[in-house]
């Protein structure tokens, strides 16, 4: 049997992407925002509805550069229950990450907690839509107003969703945009970022590109953050197709909830009210005690199988040993649960529904042999 990864990437026709490529042979112009770059650009503004979006290598970077054009100093509150990108690109801008636990139903950043984390130092919020899961936005632009704070989301997970009808993305001062591989929308490789200040988008765009301003002008110091015209290609391809995918990945997880709805001992994530969601990934958290056997088990037993699930996000990045010595994971003690028992079910457009099925037989098979004991 061929393993089930946790994700696969989607793609376009291959006759559709040579057909894109196909005048890059003409041109040879392959990066420094070319043809396909511009196109990009306007077709990802059209179609989320935004005003002002710019294209990066990646989305690390795109957080990175965002932050830097923000010119900000002290603290940060974050969220530990994330990828490894949203901290590191908080410390490599000199700022410090102060972790706030996350809400226990939906795994964002808890809005309850995040204002007894404010300080005279705290200079910005960095929050994550996790799993495709929105923020409490509102709540979190009421406390950002009040103290006089910038918002910048990473909102890697939620490509193509809105919230009360809006793009998720043009929420906060920012919002940056992963199009990674193993994304719901990728271009290969490449990131995003969607502002509203246009002199901070001029710096992104200085930082992105060596401050270049012409043949003989250099204005400002920059770096190499440029998507090249292959991936703006490869990106104009798949949204073409990306409701399509959307639709899709919805239908898998409906045929995941028929099954695991209502098993005591599993936890899925409720669907949240006014999110148009893009079903980014699947997880599910599991109680040992009542369900008779632990995450850990689970992902085992599924490996055995074929079935690479993936413990999305464990370890917590307080728990990270690069971090370990300056945070204390205990201090986001619903963070730490979660990160201990959770397990994202694969997810991909061109999963079969008959392979959820298998899947999801073999969680259940598991828990019922615990229960039978």
């Amino acid at each position: 049997m061929e393993k089930i990864l946790v994700t696969r990437s989607s793609m376009p026709p291959i006759e559709e992407y040579v057909d894109e490529i196909r005048d890059l042979w003409e041109s040879h112009w392959l990066t420094n925002m070319g043809a396909k770059h511009q196109a990009f650009v306007k077709a990802l503004e059209e179609y989320m509805g935004v005003e002002h979006l710019d294209l990066l290598v990646n989305g690390h970077m795109s957080l990175e550069m965002t932050l830097q054009a923000m010119n900000l100093h002290g603290e940060v509150i974050t969220t530990p229950f994330t990828f490894a990108s949203t901290t590191h690109a908080i410390v490599r801008n000199g700022l410090t990450p102060v972790f706030c636990d996350i809400d226990p139903e939906d795994y964002t950043l808890d809005t309850a907690k995040l204002e007894a984390l404010i300080t005279d130092r705290t200079c910005a919020i960095v929050p994550v839509h996790v799993y495709g899961h929105v923020c409490h936005v509102e709540e979190i632009q009421r406390i950002a107003d009040k103290y006089g704070l910038r918002v910048l989301y990473d909102a890697a997970h939620t490509f193509g969703e809105t919230y009360r009808g809006r793009s998720v993305a043009d929420y906060g001062d920012a919002s940056c945009l992963s199009f990674h591989a193993t994304k719901v929308f990728h271009t290969i490789e490449g990131g995003a970022v969607v502002f509203h200040d246009a002199e901070m988008g001029k710096r992104i765009w200085d930082l992105k590109d060596f401050g270049i301003h012409g043949p003989e002008s250099v204005e400002a110091v920059g770096a190499n953050a440029k998507m090249n015209e292959f991936c703006a290609a490869m990106g104009l391809c798949n949204l073409r197709h990306v409701d399509e995918e959307i639709e899709k990945r919805g239908k898998i997880v409906a045929r995941y909830r028929e099954h695991l709805e209502g098993i005591e001992g599993i936890k899925l994530s409720p669907q949240q009210q006014d999110v148009k969601p893009n079903y980014a990934y699947f997880p599910v958290v599991f109680d040992e005690k009542v369900f008779g056997a632990t995450r850990n088990e689970v992902a085992h037993h599924l490996a055995e199988h074929g079935i690479m699930a993936r413990k999305y996000f464990y370890p917590l990045v307080n728990d990270f040993d690069c971090y370990r010595s300056q945070y204390d994971s205990k201090d986001t003690p619903v963070a730490l649960s979660i990160a201990k028992r959770v397990l994202t079910l694969p997810l991909y457009a061109e999963l079969g529904l008959d392979e959820v099925d298998e899947i999801c037989r073999l969680v259940l098979e598991l828990h019922s042999s615990r229960q039978c004991r």
